[in-house]
């Protein structure tokens, strides 16, 4: 083991080593904006050490992982219960790692509850923390907006609204803009799309996204295919495509029309005239391309009704969040069901006020998550945070 600093409980460091820097991802999402802030840091500091949570994209850019996505992404009060054992065993591991493997710098992304308990330990062992997507902790448990607002170094936060809140607490927040406004922008054209994925171009789409967690397949699966084979039997041509995360196998509930699977949820929902969506960073992807939606979300009866107590705001799609109304209707729990659904979607496949307007608000909430580079924004922090501890990076 590093030889510890005394009284701090943090190694030594050995000279002019290269950094060493943990990122924590839980999530889908998380693992897709890690991989891309690996890449940018090793830009900065090439011979950096790159450890962390997340998946096969943070893998790809030279993270060692611990954990995989498979086991980290549990959501809900109760479906975590039966992973704890696990968590704690992870918990245990990740904080021997701060002092065994000399971290210098900690990035945990979003992922509330095991981040926050990161973050707290890294701060008593002095270790920087910039953390990255600050967990919606304001609309839940208040009192943890101020936990992570002293324990956190630097917060670096996507929502606009967030900055102000962090910083009421005594935070060092900063708004550096959305990661999903760096998305592809050179996606395949209507024709390429289609004939890839078996489709007809000539004929509307509407996007079925349930989710990519085992849990938000078994409750969003059948009542979102039901609901758009109600609309496809309404509107023949209407074509069903449904977004698979890469990696997840889909066993479709059987009937029709039949519901193609694709990977490619920013093209799908590119050529989509309009899409079903759980709660999530989809409802954001869905109004960056513009395309009219609902959002729909299920979860354990008691960790729903344990929500109901704690949760502090008016909304659950960051979408409406964003712009703080309701531009896209949302549909919780019971009022999940194929005919709710389908009647919520019917006019947004149409010319429709209902679609008029959408379009319009969609429009805003593009606007109001700010301007492309969030990832450098995020790299140059932690290299403000580095080069004050005494590391020099590639550009300096």
């Amino acid at each position: 083991m590093p030889k510890l600093d005394e009284g701090v409980g943090r190694p030594a460091r050995a000279g002019s080593r290269a950094p060493v820097i943990l990122l924590l991802a839980g999530e889908a999402s998380g693992d897709l904006h890690g991989a891309h802030l690996a890449r940018e840091l090793k830009v900065h500091y090439p011979e950096a050490r790159l450890l962390g949570l997340g998946g096969e994209r943070m893998a790809a850019e030279g993270v060692e992982l611990l954990a995989g996505l498979k086991d980290l992404a549990v959501m809900g009060f109760v479906e975590v219960l039966s992973r704890l054992p696990f968590f704690w065993r992870l918990e245990r591991k990740v904080r021997r790692l701060l002092t065994e493997e000399g971290v210098d710098l900690v990035i945990p992304i979003d992922y509330p509850g095991f981040n926050l308990r990161i973050t707290q330990r890294a701060d008593e062992l002095g270790i920087p923390v910039l953390y990255f997507i600050a967990p919606q902790v304001w609309a839940w448990k208040a009192r943890r907006t101020g936990t992570l607002a002293q324990a956190a170094s630097r917060i670096a936060v996507i929502l606009p609204f967030e900055e102000e809140i962090f910083r009421a607490e005594g935070g060092d927040a900063e708004f550096v803009g959305h990661p999903l406004l760096d998305r592809p922008l050179d996606l395949p054209d209507r024709n390429s799309f289609c004939r890839q994925a078996g489709l007809d171009a000539t004929r509307p789409i509407l996007a079925i996204f349930p989710g990519s967690r085992a849990q938000e397949l078994r409750r969003h699966l059948k009542p979102f295919v039901a609901a758009g084979r109600r609309l496809a039997a309404q509107r023949p041509g209407l074509q069903l495509v449904l977004a698979r995360a890469s990696g997840v196998q889909v066993d479709l509930p059987a009937g029709d029309p039949p519901v193609t699977q694709v990977t490619d949820g920013q093209a799908l929902l590119r050529h989509s005239r309009a899409a079903l969506v759980k709660s999530g960073t989809s409802t954001l992807e869905a109004a960056l391309e513009g395309t009219p939606f609902i959002v729909a979300y299920r979860t354990h009866p008691l960790s729903y009704r344990i929500a109901q107590r704690l949760v502090q705001v008016d909304y659950v799609a960051l979408a409406n969040l964003v712009v703080g109304e309701g531009v896209v209707p949302e549909f919780l729990q019971d009022e999940v069901t194929p005919s709710t659904l389908a009647d919520a979607l019917a006019p947004l496949l149409d010319e429709s006020e209902e679609r008029s307007h959408m379009l319009e608000d969609l429009d805003r909430v593009r606007h109001a998550l700010g301007e492309p580079g969030a990832i450098a924004r995020v790299a140059e922090i932690a290299r403000e945070i580095l080069d004050g501890e005494g590391f020099s990076g590639a550009h300096a």
